[in-house]
């Protein structure tokens, strides 16, 4: 199953607000609408079966209505793989947790930047401590301050990983946005997938080819991060630039489907 791991789809009633929102923090014009028929369209022209979609409540009252459009997603949209969220602020995550478990959601989303929270903060270590291996775990990992005084970075999620050993995690933008060497001295040989979303922009050939041979392809997934970008320019944008073979494509493709067997 070919899987994009990393993309976004909002409410029709908020997508445009929110796809604002991330032109806005990044910088980067959005090609998509944030929407799901949007999303659905790409996934056909790149040839993909299916998405994992997320959301990251931005605070505790956020995470009821955001798990709300999760489930939705989960019971009329069979292409879409939606992931849940928790806050540490939230009261009730353990009832949460088994909300989203009884309504089919296999994953959680984590994005400390915009939650508000320290990746080693003892409020998310408590709330950690709820997760098991039911659920795969995916990380927002880096941003533009340096990694001690960013709220998530690759040492963080390397002590995260360590502490909690059951759930499969996955530290999205190859380990680190733009904090790549950290990454692959934190991250490299540890039980953990990385993701390429957010990365061809950032970073030349060389510093590509050393990010593959630090996680080696086995713990790399594909992931776009749509609305920002489009599944079908990332996949060619990577195919050219490591020189993969159609075989190889392939496999990337198709890596992320094991998880969900």
């Amino acid at each position: 199953m070919r899987i994009d791991i990393h993309t976004h789809a909002f409410h029709n009633k908020i997508a445009d607000k929110a796809v604002d929102h991330l032109e806005a923090h990044y910088g980067i014009t959005p090609v998509g609408t944030g929407k799901a028929d949007d999303l659905i369209a790409r996934l056909d022209r790149a040839g993909l079966d299916k998405a994992v979609v997320l959301a990251a409540a931005t605070s505790p009252r956020q995470v009821v209505p955001a798990n709300n459009w999760a489930i939705e997603l989960q019971k009329t949209a069979p292409r879409l793989i939606p992931f849940g969220t928790l806050h540490p602020g939230y009261d009730r995550n353990a009832e949460e947790l088994e909300r989203l478990a009884a309504n089919g959601i296999r994953g959680l989303k984590f994005h400390p930047d915009f939650q508000g929270f320290r990746m080693d903060d003892p409020a998310f270590y408590d709330l950690m401590e709820l997760v098991d291996e039911r659920f795969i775990c995916m990380f927002h990992v880096g941003d533009d301050l340096p990694p001690d005084l960013n709220p998530s970075c690759p040492r963080k999620m390397a002590a995260l990983r360590r502490a909690f050993p059951k759930p499969v995690m996955i530290a999205a933008h190859m380990g680190g946005l733009k904090q790549w060497e950290y990454a692959m001295e934190h991250l490299a040989g540890l039980d953990v997938f990385v993701d390429c979303s957010s990365v061809m922009d950032f970073v030349d050939d060389d510093l590509l080819k050393r990010l593959v041979a630090a996680f080696t392809p086995d713990r790399i997934l594909f992931g776009s991060d749509y609305p920002l970008y489009d599944a079908e320019d990332e996949i060619r944008r990577i195919t050219e630039r490591l020189g993969l073979s159609e075989e190889r494509v392939d496999a990337f493709l198709n890596r992320a489907g094991r998880l969900f067997s």
